[in-house]
């Protein structure tokens, strides 16, 4: 009894300080944050390290790490992508269209708010599933099915991001966002995969062909500019040709009326030679003043020219081989 007495203090002693040691002195890793309460209340948050805490206070720990959950589809711990089962009830959609569509996303998010996340809402991860589906039927609902099995895709993703954060940061709930992709998307009714996948082909042929004539819209309208340039350089070059050949007659035109203003009869005369012999330059034009009756072609007696002699007169001379025509000076 006597050894007994003395056992039972020393074993007392040992479980205080063992209650001590595991129940106030705690550590937390990189992966985790600690949020430490004093009857109710939240009285501090810690990250990595170790930290002693009286006995009246206790420690909840949260996973501060990125989770990921699917949407659409149950991922199975053996099995590939391709293999996982469609979840029925929350995969089909329906487009603005009035077509159905399963679509799969892949949601990846994290604690952002240890306080938050433990204390404002006693089931944040389904939160932020309801909020996650409600996201996409409402985004989805804004697209035809073309847009959603094709070229809409990353539009969508871009949407049900923002709606979701949105939604996130009015609930509080100490989750956020951290990326949501589109898996999948096709329609629920296999008869009809084909068809879609005939006109998803035809859409990428029509988007080829209008890649194709743009390409030829590029290359032909510089080829044409440079034509219409061509043009009107060599218009401009006529008309600056014409112009100036219009102001040289006109200066032309305008000496010459200042010459046939002081000498109007020399002038009228020379400028009847000068057309006279510009239009007939092979005829021979005699000058005389009509009072002679024969001329004789002493002066081309030696040549071989086959002109011709005019006179203004009208006579013709008689005796000779060779016809001339007198031209008078006072005839124009």
């Amino acid at each position: 009894m006597d050894k007994a007495k003395k056992v039972v203090p020393v074993v007392i002693v040992c479980v205080i300080v063992a209650y001590v040691i595991f129940r106030c002195i705690f550590s937390v890793n990189e992966q985790t944050n600690a949020v430490i309460t004093q009857f109710g209340s939240v009285v501090d948050v810690k990250t990595a390290g170790v930290y002693f805490i009286p006995p009246w206070q206790s420690v909840k720990k949260v996973d501060v790490t990125t989770h990921g959950t699917s949407i659409g589809y149950v991922i199975e711990e053996d099995g590939q992508k391709g293999a996982y089962p469609v979840d029925e009830n929350n995969a089909i959609m329906i487009t603005s269209d009035f077509n159905l569509l399963n679509i799969d996303f892949y949601i990846e998010y994290k604690v952002s708010d240890p306080i938050a996340y433990l204390y404002n809402a006693e089931e944040p991860d389904e939160i932020l599933k309801n909020i996650t589906m409600a996201s996409i039927r409402n985004v989805v609902s804004n697209y035809t099915v073309d847009e959603a099995m094709t070229t809409g895709k990353n539009q969508i993703q871009s949407d049900i991001k923002a709606d979701i954060v949105r939604s996130l940061d009015e609930q509080k709930i100490g989750l956020s966002l951290v990326n949501i992709t589109i898996q999948d998307s096709r329609p629920p009714v296999d008869s009809v995969v084909s068809a879609f996948k005939a006109v998803e082909t035809a859409k990428q042929g029509a988007d080829t062909a209008m890649n194709q004539a743009l390409q030829y819209k590029n290359q032909q309208i510089p080829a044409a500019e440079a034509d219409a340039d061509a043009i009107v350089q060599k218009a401009n070059a006529y008309k600056a040709t014409r112009l100036a050949e219009a102001e040289g007659q006109v200066a032309r035109f305008n000496e010459m009326y200042k010459e046939y203003s002081r000498f109007p009869e020399v002038t009228r005369k020379r400028l009847f030679f000068e057309k006279m012999e510009e239009l007939m330059p092979n005829v021979k034009v005699i000058i005389t003043d009509g009072s002679t009756q024969t001329m004789l072609p002493l002066d081309d007696f030696a040549s071989s020219s086959d002109g011709q002699a005019m006179t203004a007169t009208g006579n013709t001379s008689s005796g000779n081989d060779n016809t001339e025509e007198e031209v008078t000076a006072d005839e124009e």
